[in-house]
């Protein structure tokens, strides 16, 4: 299973680290996981030790993230979308953490119906499907993020294309979406956080870029809460870099780069 992940592409950057301290060795990953957690000391927001079990141990009725909530245990399946949830626990623990918190109040609070509801389905759609655009402040990453936002989608990352890497970049998050990114297709869109940041983040060696992502959007979504009228689309292909053939072509294909839908 494991095998069918290429760790050369560039959007598996993120988890990589959190992949290759893990020294698989022919174990399930589960207990790999757990020796990691607790290595990194890693706990809920209830401050309960955080652990990897399998799913039969979520019993029948519970939601998933209330378990988690009330016992510090991450309910795990032997796939690729429980494994690269794993693995962003241990990149950005903090976030996930706030997230968790978030889903548990809103179970708490509404309890579990056919509906979500506004707060809940934004966490659960950053959880899924969320990656964090990191912008160099100034007026060139202001224009870029407009430019996005109005998805004029040539100008942000073919003609803008030299600010990533070092003004831009994207550091994945929902393990949903990494898991559709095994089998790259172009129309792979991720729901975008941009975050505007100094020379003082920026020039962070990868790791500690990391600690600080995660430690200031855990602050946020602690602080702020989040919506669904926070994310910007943003298919993952078209990252400057991230795929062959970034053409003027590329960016005008408007089945996958679409104009934005005038308001009615």
């Amino acid at each position: 299973m494991l095998s069918q992940i290429d760790w050369s592409r560039p959007w598996y950057d993120t988890v990589r680290p959190a992949f290759e301290r893990l020294g698989l060795a022919g174990e399930g990953f589960i207990d790999a996981f757990n020796r990691s957690a607790a290595a990194l000391g890693l706990r809920n927001h209830a401050g309960l030790p955080l652990r990897f079990v399998p799913q039969a141990a979520l019993p029948e009725g519970t939601a998933y993230e209330e378990f988690i909530g009330a016992t510090g245990q991450v309910p795990t399946r032997d796939n690729l979308h429980d494994f690269f949830n794993g693995l962003v626990w241990q990149t950005f623990p903090l976030i996930k953490r706030e997230l968790n918190a978030l889903q548990a109040a809103q179970i708490a609070q509404a309890g579990i119906g056919k509906s979500r509801g506004p707060a809940r389905d934004a966490a659960t759609i950053f959880d899924e499907n969320a990656a964090l655009l990191l912008v160099r402040e100034g007026s060139a990453g202001r224009l870029l993020v407009d430019e996005l936002r109005s998805h004029q989608w040539l100008a942000a990352l073919f003609d803008q294309r030299a600010m990533f890497g070092s003004d831009v970049e994207l550091w994945l998050f929902g393990h949903a979406l990494m898991e559709k990114l095994v089998a790259p297709r172009k129309a792979i869109t991720a729901h975008t956080l941009v975050i505007f940041v100094g020379d003082d983040v920026l020039s962070l060696p990868p790791e500690g870029r990391r600690a600080w992502l995660d430690a200031h959007v855990a602050a946020q979504l602690t602080s702020e809460g989040l919506t669904t009228a926070g994310f910007t689309p943003l298919p993952v292909l078209g990252v400057p870099g991230w795929w062959p053939g970034q053409d003027q072509d590329f960016y005008l294909d408007t089945t996958v780069f679409r104009p934005k839908r005038q308001a009615t």
